[in-house]
C-alpha cells in the first residue's frame, strides 16, 4: 500500500548535498508531496543556477503530478493557536523556520499524509498538534554511482 508523504526541506538538502535519504526522496511505496513552503524554504538556499534550475525541475514535477499543496486559509488561523500554545509553554517561537513547521505539518495533516524529516522541532510540535511524524536520523553520506 502508499503511503502519503510531505517530505521536509532538510531531507532534500541532505539529498542534494550529500546523497542521503534516497530511498525517501525517489524510492518506491511512498506519494509524495511538495510543500510550497518546503519549495519556498529550498528557493532560499538556492544560491547557484544549477540549484535554481534543479529546483524548478523538481516543482515542475510535482505541480505536473498534482501533488504541490499549499497550507488551506484554515492552516494559518491553526497555525497562530499552535504557536501561541508553544509561547505559552516558554518556546522561542520567532524563528520562521518553526513558524514553517507547523504550516508544514498542518498541510500535511490535511492531506493525511506524515511529515518525514531529520528535524528535531517537529517532535516539540507533535505535543500540541495532531499530525502523522516520522523522523529520520541524519547518516554519513552514501556513495555516489
Amino acid at each position: 500500500m502508499l503511503r502519503k508523504v510531505v517530505l521536509d526541506t532538510n531531507l532534500y538538502v541532505d539529498w542534494l548535498n550529500r546523497g542521503l535519504h534516497e530511498e525517501l526522496l525517489v524510492g518506491p511505496g511512498l506519494v509524495r508531496y511538495l510543500s510550497t513552503v518546503v519549495q519556498m524554504e529550498l528557493r532560499i538556499g538556492a544560491r547557484t543556477l544549477p540549484a535554481r534550475r534543479a529546483l524548478d525541475q523538481l516543482a515542475r514535477a510535482y505541480r505536473a503530478a498534482g501533488r504541490l499543496v499549499a497550507p488551506e486559509p484554515e492552516a494559518f488561523d491553526l497555525a497562530g493557536r499552535a504557536l501561541a500554545r508553544l509561547r505559552q509553554g516558554g518556546r522561542e517561537i520567532r524563528r520562521a523556520s518553526l513558524v514553517d513547521d507547523v504550516l508544514i505539518a498542518l498541510t500535511a495533516r490535511a492531506l493525511g499524509a506524515t511529515v518525514v524529516t531529520a528535524d528535531e522541532d517537529y517532535e516539540v510540535l507533535a505535543t500540541i498538534v495532531d499530525f502523522k511524524l516520522e523522523r529520520v536520523a541524519r547518516r554519513a553520506a552514501a556513495p555516489r554511482g
